[in-house]
């Protein structure tokens, strides 16, 4: 027996991206013939497709974790690593995605509609392509980045024109027997129905879909008899109909006093879709009252009596049987005319486009923040720095170098002088915290050097802390002695930090961007 499944958490992970080689072309003669290491392949996605033939979310019940493939690491001889395959997953239409604080992210409705649940990583530079006259043999690449993981919720919510409420054993699921070609379960019990049956009826030109919500009772939309699972597939429904049991035998209920508990229910749910293709609450849809099982003689003269009493309402009150056939015509033609008015009204919504807003030209796209865990320290946040940590190798200098340089260039160390960052100040930036030091010169030309270290970071004329205290302390003392203010050589700790032309033209790569 299959099972109907309309919410679900998944856990979604995308792949990541390969690592980046580094490596020299050599052969006979040519020992070293230059960075030959191919760029990483980029991770897969993972992406929410919704498909027609997919009703129900039971495959993520079972399988909640989907995980896409990671992409393949590069290779020497310029030898680029493979894409990982990106996941695909159906979903059926009307599912909405939420975020794991509950927010909803996504409404997915139409056949084709997609949503990227996590991203795959991008995969990193080889040393061929960080090559450049500064730097004409890398001898690092870049580490390739990890992909997103996310959890989400995916709710279902059914896709249909007329919803039919209605205490449990009303006669709801009868009803759609017969007005459709469905064959949900009918039994002499409560809460036969369990979820959510759709049918499709047909009506002269027109055509639409009902669906049977289960049995909803006092207290539904604070949870009380499942309430909230039933209420979530009317939040679509365009016209509510109310199907009335003028046949029961339990005390204190009568049609009258049902339809106020269920309008009490219905006004008192707050639906998370409220301005979903232009409907409104569910206190404010186009109502239809349905009085059934008039095949039986006190139930007809029941609906009789309080015919005139509904009608004062302004709803349109229809006395049918599902059993015997009677009044289905008229119903019948009376939802299609509420439904081509409610089309009429509200056409489909108009796909979105793509939004594209430029950057300001003064937007540096990242921020600096002081730490409040650590004094004096600072943060850096930004999605390229971000980026840039991941993919270094800090157990090589010469990666560590040009990591310098890329930040160096986008105005991180200015920011940080400007913020009054001193040397040895803790910064810390995505998940790494480090020392910061104002005297690494970057954006110039790199000498030669041994592949995989860096000069700038082992240099012999580099003043240390100890002796800039000594010569701040000589500085002052000599001020004091002439009279004069003393001189700030504060300057002279970033005057290679600057951003020359041949190094910014030579080592900005896509990547950089």
């Amino acid at each position: 027996m299959s099972r109907f499944v309309d919410r679900v958490t998944i856990h979604a992970t995308a792949g990541n991206g390969g690592h980046g080689c580094s490596s020299v072309h050599r052969e006979k003669f040519k020992p070293l013939g230059g960075p030959d290491g191919g760029n990483g392949g980029n991770g897969g996605s993972v992406t929410l497709v919704v498909d027609p033939q997919v009703h129900t979310l039971l495959d993520f019940h079972f399988r909640p974790h989907a995980s896409a493939q990671n992409g393949r690491p590069g290779a020497g001889s310029n030898r680029d690593g493979a894409d990982g395959d990106d996941l695909i997953l159906p979903v059926p239409d009307g599912t909405v995605v939420l975020d794991a604080d509950g927010k909803i992210v996504a409404d997915m409705v139409g056949a084709g509609t997609t949503y990227a649940a996590a991203a795959g990583g991008r995969g990193g530079l080889g040393n061929a392509s960080l090559a450049s006259r500064a730097r004409k043999a890398p001898g690092f690449a870049l580490l390739g980045e990890e992909g997103e993981v996310n959890e989400l919720v995916l709710e279902l919510k059914s896709v249909a024109d007329v919803g039919l409420v209605g205490f449990p054993s009303a006669g709801k699921s009868s009803l759609v027997s017969v007005l459709s070609a469905a064959k949900p379960k009918i039994a002499d019990y409560p809460f036969t129905t369990l979820v959510p049956n759709l049918g499709v009826v047909t009506a002269g030109s027109d055509i639409f879909t009902i669906a049977d919500v289960p049995g909803l009772i006092p207290g539904a939309s604070a949870g009380k008899g499942l309430g909230l699972e039933f209420l979530r597939h009317l939040e679509r429904c365009a016209v509510l109909a109310h199907v009335v049991d003028c046949a029961t035998l339990d005390p204190g209920r009568d049609p009258l006093s049902d339809i106020d508990a269920l309008e009490a229910e219905l006004a008192a749910y707050t639906p998370a879709l409220s301005s979903d293709h232009g409907l409104t609450d569910l206190a404010d849809r186009p109502r239809v009252v349905i009085l059934n099982k008039i095949d039986v003689p006190d139930a007809a003269d029941l609906a009789e009596l309080v015919t005139a009493e509904v009608a004062e309402r302004g709803w349109p009150v229809f006395a049918i049987s599902a059993v015997s056939h009677a009044g289905l015509t008229e119903l019948t033609y009376a939802l299609a005319e509420l439904v081509r008015r409610h089309r009429t009204e509200n056409p489909p919504p108009v796909p979105r486009r793509a939004v594209i807003r430029p950057k300001a030209v003064d937007e540096t796209g990242f921020t600096v923040v002081r730490d409040p865990a650590t004094p004096g320290g600072f943060i850096v946040r930004g999605t390229r720095p971000e980026r840039w940590i991941k993919q270094t190798q800090f157990d090589n200098d010469e990666a560590v170098g040009y990591l310098a340089d890329r930040l160096s260039r986008l105005g991180v160390e200015a920011e940080l002088t400007k913020q009054g960052a001193v040397a040895g100040a803790p910064v810390t930036i995505g998940d790494v915290s480090f020392d910061w030091d104002p005297q690494v010169p970057s954006g110039e030309d790199v000498p030669i050097q041994g592949r995989g270290s860096d000069v700038r970071l082992d240099r012999p004329d580099r003043i240390g802390a100890a002796d800039r205290k000594v010569a701040r302390k000589a500085r002052r003392h000599h001020a004091d002695d002439f009279g004069s203010a003393p001189v700030d050589l504060g300057a002279e700790a970033f005057a290679g930090t600057g951003t020359s032309d041949d190094g910014l033209s030579d080592d900005l790569h896509d990547d950089d961007r």
